[in-house]
């Protein structure tokens, strides 16, 4: 009964969230804020993550596929596939999660029991649309970015580290780049990023939302958050790749 009760609950209020702006305006401004906050403040921890995890697919793709029959730019390939298809999108939606995810229950968690929420209330403002939509437009709209940027920079941290430690060369990594390329997988990957996106903000929201007591319960709304987030990216994770790729 409480899964139901939570499953009801989260739909009401992402209802809620959904209608129409009041002030077209300051959702645009405060879609802008998000953004920054969101999107922008997590692109080093994008860059230092996809850089090195690019290096250790090469590397392990390397000591694995030593059957000379392999020829060398099977490396870059399978180094190639497993970032666009998984890397870029699911391990860095997880990372997001528990950066992103635990920031949003945090700040919508304290309005809660400093009754900032009430307030708005009370002043006749949609608060869930209000503090709530900016969120999730800004993580859709700016996550895929986010993604292809990974893609990018774990590539090429595969090249570095594949060619400073010798076992590919560069010649050999470009021709595995280029061999049986299929650009739908970064269509796949974006449609997955668009989808991760809108579980993280939403579920951190809803976890936040419906905080209650003292800084304490806030903090366990925020960690409730990152797990069911986590949770639920690995379950739409399955979904989404039999439906996208079947």
């Amino acid at each position: 009964m409480g899964l139901f009760f939570k499953l009801g609950q989260y739909y009401l209020l992402m209802a809620k969230v959904f209608s129409k702006p009041e002030k077209k305006m300051l959702f645009f401004k405060q879609t802008i804020k998000e953004i920054e906050k969101i999107g922008l403040n997590s692109i080093s921890i994008v860059l230092i993550i996809s850089v090195f995890i690019g290096g250790v697919i090469t590397l392990q793709m390397a000591y694995n596929i030593e059957n000379p029959l392999f020829p060398s730019y099977t490396i870059s390939l399978s180094t190639r596939d497993t970032i666009l298809l998984e890397f870029s999108s699911t391990i860095i939606a997880l990372i997001l999660a528990g950066k992103v995810g635990s920031s949003i229950s945090s700040e919508i968690g304290t309005m809660r029991i400093t009754e900032q929420i009430d307030a708005l209330e009370i002043m006749g403002v949609n608060s869930a649309s209000f503090l709530i939509l900016p969120k999730i437009t800004a993580a859709v709209i700016f996550n895929p970015f986010l993604t292809l940027l990974s893609m990018i920079v774990g590539i090429f941290g595969g090249w570095a580290v594949g060619v400073a430690a010798g076992v590919t060369t560069s010649a050999s990594y470009v021709m595995g780049l280029q061999y049986a390329f299929i650009p739908y997988y970064i269509t796949y990957a974006l449609i997955k990023t668009a989808v991760f996106a809108f579980i993280i903000t939403s579920i951190s929201a809803y976890c936040g939302y419906y905080a209650e007591g003292s800084s304490l319960e806030v903090g366990k709304s925020s960690t409730k958050g990152v797990v069911y987030s986590s949770v639920c990216i690995l379950m739409f994770n399955l979904i989404l790749t039999k439906l996208l790729l079947s």
